[in-house]
């Protein structure tokens, strides 16, 4: 019996692409990132159908969050919740959390409250399947090019809090920080959180260091503590009070960031 050349390659990418995964943590670390986001496009078009029976609607990202909730086992990831006790407040708040990568969502699907949306950048809207379930979640979407614009959107993001009894979720430093610390914030978050006169409640997630790193191209197994800080009050601030408030929820979530990544024995 004569093997094609079809049926040789088949059987040389299955002998090959095992033993690249097992000896290459290059090879695995794309493998695996590769996994996660295709996977994440795939549980979108399964909650696309369920959603679009409310429309858009802060409510369905309980159906989201319902759905990604498993992920962290397929990684084996163990993701410890700490302070959730500060979400027992009975008004709207600004939650504010550090931003190392796109596993990000992991943590945020773990401890996210009822009738809570992220501000997500406007580009996201546009990724297929995963732009459309974002914004059947009622995710806020933002052109962060257009500062008049963002402005806009956060004073209607404001008044939307207040009327609909809606949490909003910010990632203050704006963009994906790979460096093992904080970048400094970026003030829209306080802005409204001060706009709305709401409260603040910062969220840290510890290093990935102990089982990711994108410089290393490193993806293992490995755990994640996430600690919900105290609520910090913004009544009776104003406009000028927000460069102050903003240093002193960053250098709070600095402080617990260190903390947690230390217990981890993630580098510094």
């Amino acid at each position: 019996m004569e093997i094609s050349l079809g049926q040789w390659l088949l059987i040389l990418f299955l002998v090959v692409v095992p033993l690249l995964y097992e000896w290459s943590a290059t090879f695995k670390y794309f493998c695996k990132m590769g996994f996660y986001n295709g996977y994440i496009l795939f549980l979108a078009i399964l909650v696309i159908p369920v959603c679009a029976l409310r429309g858009r609607n802060v409510e369905n990202m309980k159906v989201i969050r319902s759905m990604l909730l498993h992920v962290k086992y397929l990684y084996g990831i163990k993701i410890d919740v700490r302070g959730t006790e500060s979400f027992n407040i009975k008004e709207p708040y600004v939650v504010v959390s550090n931003h190392q990568s796109s596993l990000d969502l992991l943590g945020m699907m773990e401890v996210l409250p009822d009738r809570c949306v992220p501000i997500a950048k406007k580009e996201l809207m546009y990724m297929g399947t995963v732009g459309l379930a974002c914004w059947l979640g009622g995710i806020i979407f933002i052109n962060r090019k257009k500062t008049d614009d963002a402005i806009s959107v956060m004073s209607e993001a404001a008044q939307t809090m207040l009327r609909e009894d809606v949490r909003v979720w910010v990632f203050p430093e704006g963009t994906r920080n790979h460096s093992g610390s904080m970048l400094p914030f970026k003030r829209g978050a306080f802005h409204l959180a001060v706009q709305a006169q709401v409260p603040v409640i910062p969220i840290v997630m510890s290093s990935y260091r102990d089982f990711y790193s994108k410089k290393e191209r490193r993806f293992t197994t490995g755990r994640c503590t996430v600690q919900v800080l105290p609520p910090m009050a913004t009544r009776g601030l104003s406009a000028d009070d927000v460069p102050a408030l903003t240093d002193r929820v960053r250098q709070a979530m600095l402080v617990a960031f260190e903390g947690l990544s230390g217990e981890l024995g993630a580098p510094q």
